[in-house]
């Protein structure tokens, strides 16, 4: 897409995401699909001739209109209006232009559904599955520091709910063992505190006394996780591939097993069990707590329980008593 490109589109989208990484301290791979996206629109726009920063609303209601023909996921679609959305605020923002065409147009449907959540057996069995050869003898020391790896990364995912991205490129300074949090940059920069539970402290306190046996080259890493990566990190792509085979190992399937699937669980677990929604939006890091609603299912199952085991009328075969009021 960007071959289609002309010089014009090309630096008003430049212009767009130094703001955004500048002002708004957006990640790497947000603002890459961030490009993609506008890339995309400006390739849709190529045989019309118009320019991307020029585009109306009805250009933009006919790309939205194109990628329903094209069988692009409502989500997609969604995603990449968001970040046309965006884009024109910028440009008006900027006195580019003197409107806003994305105004009118109308946000496709987007449903609001949650992955099958694992359940809390088989959280236990993938943290089983991560470091099943514990006290072995003759383990090697690196074999040892892969499995500790694994087995805190799958605990902070699970215990932390942090996301694959937060995970990987958590610094070695995020630990702190006096208030026994973890430090958490996420989305747009903001940073929260994170509580850690004793198994995923204990987890973490096992992989960092090894830790030093995944740098590279014996050369100091500012990163928890270091890795032979150009990031220097363990990449997302690198650990889900470690959670697929995780769940092999663990008799799940894999489909089912990924580093958001485990930020679900946390989420679910943590309602199911009573906490406060209030709560989990602040330790998910959702900046709206209608994002932390898709949970709300797990809520009204909970409730629909209580009901049925302490409300007085609950009880479907209960012979009533007395006669008529």
């Amino acid at each position: 897409m960007a071959a289609t490109l002309r010089a014009g589109d090309g630096a008003a989208i430049e212009a767009f995401l130094e703001m955004a990484a500048a002002e708004r301290g957006l990640a790497r791979n947000t603002l890459d699909a961030y490009r993609r996206d506008l890339a995309c629109f400006a390739a849709h726009l190529a045989p019309s001739g118009v320019a991307l920063a020029e585009a109306g609303t009805g250009s933009i209601r006919d790309f939205v209109a194109a990628q329903r023909r094209a069988g692009i996921s409502a989500r997609t679609a969604g995603r990449r209006l968001s970040c046309l959305r965006q884009f024109y605020r910028f440009l008006l923002t900027d006195g580019r232009r003197e409107d806003d065409p994305t105004g009118p147009v109308e946000s496709p449907a987007l449903p609001r559904t949650l992955p099958g959540v694992l359940s809390e057996d088989e959280v236990g069995k993938l943290l089983a599955a991560a470091w099943p050869e514990a006290g072995r003898p003759g383990l090697s020391p690196r074999r040892e520091a892969d499995g500790l790896r694994l087995r805190a990364m799958v605990e902070l995912l699970y215990g932390g709910g942090l996301r694959v991205s937060e995970l990987v490129s958590l610094p070695l300074h995020a630990v702190s063992a006096e208030t026994r949090t973890l430090l958490v940059r996420g989305k747009g920069g903001k940073e929260r505190l994170v509580p850690l539970g004793a198994p995923a402290r204990r987890a973490l306190d096992a992989y960092l006394a090894v830790r030093e046996r995944h740098l590279a080259g014996g050369a100091p890493s500012r990163w928890l996780f270091p890795s032979r990566a150009a990031s220097g990190h363990l990449t997302r792509h690198r650990l889900a591939q470690m959670l697929k085979a995780l769940a092999r190992a663990a008799g799940i399937e894999p489909g089912r097993v990924s580093p958001h699937a485990l930020r679900h669980a946390f989420a679910s677990h943590l309602l199911a069990n009573g906490a406060d929604l209030r709560a989990v939006q602040k330790m998910l890091g959702h900046a709206d707590i209608a994002t932390t609603e898709i949970y709300t299912h797990v809520l009204d199952e909970r409730l629909r329980r209580l009901v049925q085991a302490g409300h007085p009328l609950a009880g479907a075969g209960r012979a009533r008593s007395g006669g008529a009021a």
